[in-house]
């Protein structure tokens, strides 16, 4: 993938990526939205990421096909852009979230192995060291969250929420990067695995739960600060 320094400043990343072994059309595309690559409000054009991915412009139609039927592109004209959320959007967003993934902690915390729950922790002693890194501790973050997810032991569970987060790159900012937060978030996520390592399902539940209510006060806030500077 493009070096994460172009996530960080407003160079474009080079004409061509390297393609990864076994990854689609589809895969890239998204990923790219994912880390930033492509924005909200970015135009897409078949010819481009044919190059750029280095696949023929078939399987870069069908993608992006597909990711506007999934919402994530939406027609400017005759073009397609990546799409963004509204403040309403963003709020049901949210709520679905909430419940979803305070669904998976408690799931985990009946279904979890000794060694999901050993990798949890893991993850979050590990994580710790990336607080001061906003764009490092965004892509932890999701790695902590879809680890959670699969120690939910519920496929269609999985699939829901692959959906949401996938949506989520739809945000042009990471609420990580409020000042603080990230040390907040590290303490909620130990909050988390505490209480899956204990099999407590009722606390996972409000833990996680509470993590994503938490999160959401803070793109509130990130949101409300943007459009007072805009003004």
């Amino acid at each position: 993938m493009a070096s994460l320094k172009y996530m960080q400043s407003n160079e474009r990343p080079p004409l061509t990526m390297q393609k990864p072994q076994n990854t689609d059309a589809y895969t890239m595309i998204l990923e790219a939205i994912d880390l930033g690559i492509y924005r909200p409000g970015s135009r897409l054009v078949e010819s481009e990421l044919a190059e750029r991915f280095g696949v023929s412009r078939t399987p870069i139609r069908e993608a992006l096909q597909r990711l506007e039927t999934q919402s994530l592109l939406a027609r400017d004209g005759r073009s397609l852009i990546v799409a963004s959320l509204d403040h309403n959007q963003m709020a049901e967003l949210y709520v679905v979230r909430r419940e979803l993934e305070g669904l998976a902690a408690r799931l985990a915390a009946q279904h979890a192995t000794p060694e999901e729950v050993r990798i949890l922790r893991e993850m979050v002693e590990a994580d710790n060291a990336l607080i001061d890194d906003p764009v490092a501790l965004s892509r932890a973050n999701r790695r902590f969250h879809k680890q959670v997810h699969l120690a939910s032991h519920n496929r269609y569970l999985v699939q829901q929420l692959d959906l949401v987060h996938r949506t989520m790159a739809l945000m042009a900012t990471t609420s990580l990067a409020a000042q603080g937060r990230g040390a907040i978030a590290q303490a909620e996520h130990d909050g988390i695995v505490s209480a899956i390592e204990k099999k407590d399902e009722e606390a996972a539940y409000v833990a996680l739960r509470d993590h994503i209510s938490v999160a959401f006060m803070t793109r509130l806030k990130q949101d409300a600060k943007r459009r007072e500077e805009e003004v």
